[in-house]
């Protein structure tokens, strides 16, 4: 006779230990099973049809118990119990429909519980709980009782002991097993959590303040911190390091209802120094963008204004002395384009104008002038839209 097959909902509770259960039974080709002291095949669904009792299978070549399960009236409802080994691995209750309900647990060889849960017509409520091979608490989950049984808050232990992962709700709900309203800020203002891995090295530390979390700071493996985010007021700044301990990128969030709007960044070099800086509107507009050279003298500059099909920006460039380079006006089309327009000059290191250029409002050149380091006017030409010219009069 072959097990009895399981249903779908009864694969919801620990699928990860009924894995290697199934692989286990599937090596022993035969199994016995009997209701009520008589042999019976559940395969067969005539042999248990409209019975009562405790249902039992064994392994023929063993004689090792691999499953019990109540029946009633032919059907499986009440308690089912699965082995391994011939040692309990699973307990849990079915419904009616074949869905778990109310307490599940799992076992490990030794007999000590690795997981238990409540569940209602298949849905998980209640504190949920985990545990590390030794009895350690590992993970705690809480479910709401209503609803489709999403998580709203956990935690999670090391073997060692230590706090791995916090979730917070918005109420603290992982009582008794863990005091979340201290964890999560529910007392006596904003709380400090550290989070570790496995080996014991502190990996984050972070900070909630009613459930909400305020600041987090994770860290490099030599304890250096690897990015630091904070919450304060209607901003979000995330600031990110090198592993020697150099701030590289600062980013500012303005914080909207259920969203986030970019509105500042700046980047900095291997040595701390700031190497551009960028900056958006509440819209998520761009409003300026400069860059520096590594001695901290200005690399260009652009200043964003007007709006719509007028949105234009102005760019300056500079030489790594500080003295103007280059300067003119773009249109802005779309994120990606901008048109030249207006006059654009460019200039030698003394401030000398050495050339300028005049666009169209759809970005053509129509005039070009140069000049000599001495400011004498070498070129005066107006520019044709074939690319021709000729020599500029009034």
């Amino acid at each position: 006779m072959t097990l009895p097959r399981l249903r779908p909902r009864q694969l919801a509770f620990g699928l990860a230990t009924l894995v290697p259960l199934l692989a286990a039974t599937a090596a022993h080709a035969q199994s016995d099973c009997e209701l009520n002291g008589r042999g019976v095949n559940p395969a067969n669904g005539a042999t248990t049809a409209g019975q009562t009792g405790l249902l039992r299978c064994k392994d023929r070549a063993t004689g090792e118990l691999l499953r019990e399960e109540q029946l009633q009236n032919g059907v499986t409802m009440g308690l089912v119990r699965i082995y391994e080994k011939g040692k309990l691995v699973k307990e849990h209750s079915l419904n009616a429909k074949g869905n778990l309900q109310g307490r599940a647990r799992e076992f490990s060889p030794t007999g000590r519980v690795l997981r238990e849960a409540t569940y209602d017509d298949g849905q998980e409520r209640g504190l949920v709980r985990s545990y590390h091979p030794d009895g350690k608490l590992r993970r705690v989950i809480f479910y709401p009782d209503t609803g489709s049984g999403s998580e709203r808050a956990s935690v999670e232990f090391t073997e060692r002991g230590q706090l791995s992962a916090l979730r917070c709700a918005d109420a603290p709900t992982l009582a008794p097993v863990v005091d979340d309203a201290k964890l999560c800020g529910f007392t006596a203002g904003p709380s400090q959590v550290d989070l570790f891995d496995a080996r014991g090295n502190l990996r984050s530390r972070l900070s909630y303040l009613a459930g909400k979390r305020v600041r987090s700071q994770s860290f490099y493996d030599n304890g250096k911190t690897a990015v630091l985010d904070e919450t304060a007021g209607n901003q979000r700044t995330e600031q990110n390091y090198s592993s020697e301990g150099v701030k590289r990128r600062e980013t500012v969030y303005l914080l909207v209802e259920r969203a986030s709007v970019r509105i500042r960044e700046q980047a900095f070099s291997e040595k701390g120094t700031l190497v551009r800086d960028q900056r958006w509107n509440s819209a998520g507009e761009p409003i300026g963008d400069d860059s520096y050279y590594l001695n901290g003298q200005p690399n260009s500059k652009s200043a964003y204004s007007g709006s719509g099909d007028a949105r234009v920006v102005d760019i300056t460039e500079f030489y790594d002395s500080g003295q103007r380079a280059a300067q003119g006006r773009y249109q802005v089309v779309g994120r990606n384009r901008q048109v030249p327009i207006g006059t654009h000059q460019r200039f030698n290191e003394k401030g000398t104008l050495l050339a300028e250029s005049s666009f169209d409002a759809k970005g053509r050149v129509t005039r070009e002038r140069a000049w000599d380091e001495n400011g004498e006017l070498q070129r005066d030409d107006e520019v044709f839209e074939d690319g021709s010219r000729k020599a500029f009069s009034r």
